[in-house]
């Protein structure tokens, strides 16, 4: 891998280019200027909604553009252009709550809608939550009944349980077999859910498309399962050492954990130390 063959960094934020702290280090601040010095374009691909990158973009020097929800909205984080929107019909949220709810009583729903600016919670969502899930004080989630979570079309739905572990959550929701939506996770104590065949993967294509990049010619980490799509399209695929073993076993490359910038370390590789 050469500098010359990378023409875009497309990166996974939380387990991935952010510490354990939520921070950026300077050693991979330093390399993610370097890459965009080369003329490397880099990108942010996060779960995370827009109140949750802007913080993370100055830090990172991110000012292009950006994939937020798992790939379901594409936003230039200068100009705030919206490059796509892909969004759960509200039909398709309702058979999913429903069906999911026979199987596990006593869920929690929550709807990310307005270009990820807005969040709708149910009730009872809020006291379970932290800050750190959705990067809003749960305080400020409010809460409403179930049915008006579910009737406007959402970029990602986020389901939860005051005690049910997340994993068992994912799995009864991919045992109904049900269409019309992709669920994953991405390390955060709640099932997303997007629509159809929408991944990091899908929603990074567009972005490729729009500056004129080839797959071959991208570089990408992540460490959860959300990642996994995205590290099996890019040219590169780099998992963390930290990475769950599936995203470890699909990459072609196993770095430093985030703890140990394996990010930066990657980067300073392909430019030449």
């Amino acid at each position: 891998m050469t500098g010359s063959t990378i023409r875009l960094i497309a990166t996974d934020l939380d387990g991935t280019v952010l510490d354990a702290t939520g921070r950026i280090t300077p050693r991979t601040r330093a390399a993610l200027d370097a890459a965009r010095d080369a003329g490397i374009t880099t990108v942010p691909v996060t779960a995370r909604q827009p109140i949750g990158l802007r913080p993370i973009a100055e830090q990172a020097g991110f000012a292009d553009w950006a994939l937020c929800g798992n790939g379901a909205y594409g936003v230039h984080l200068t100009t705030g252009e919206h490059l796509f929107a892909e969004e759960i019909p509200a039909d398709v949220q309702r058979e999913l709550a429903e069906a999911l709810h026979a199987a596990v009583p006593d869920l929690l729903f929550a709807s990310v809608r307005d270009a990820g600016e807005g969040f709708v919670a149910q009730e009872g969502y809020a006291a379970i939550a932290d800050v750190n899930d959705h990067k809003r004080h749960p305080e400020s989630m409010g809460g409403v009944p179930l049915a008006d979570v579910l009737a406007a079309p959402s970029l990602k739905l986020v389901i939860r349980h005051a005690s049910v572990p997340v994993a068992e959550v994912f799995a009864a929701l991919q045992s109904l077999g049900l269409t019309g939506f992709e669920a994953t996770m991405s390390g955060a104590p709640f099932v997303e859910v997007m629509a159809q065949g929408v991944t990091k993967a899908t929603g990074l294509a567009q972005v490729c498309t729009r500056l004129g990049i080839e797959s071959h010619e991208v570089l990408a980490f992540g460490d959860a399962l959300n990642d996994l799509e995205m590290l099996q399209w890019a040219g590169r695929g780099v998992a963390m050492a930290n990475a769950i073993d599936v995203v470890r076993d699909a990459a072609d490359e196993v770095t430093a954990s985030n703890e140990d910038d394996g990010v930066a370390e990657v980067i300073e590789r392909m430019l030449g130390g």
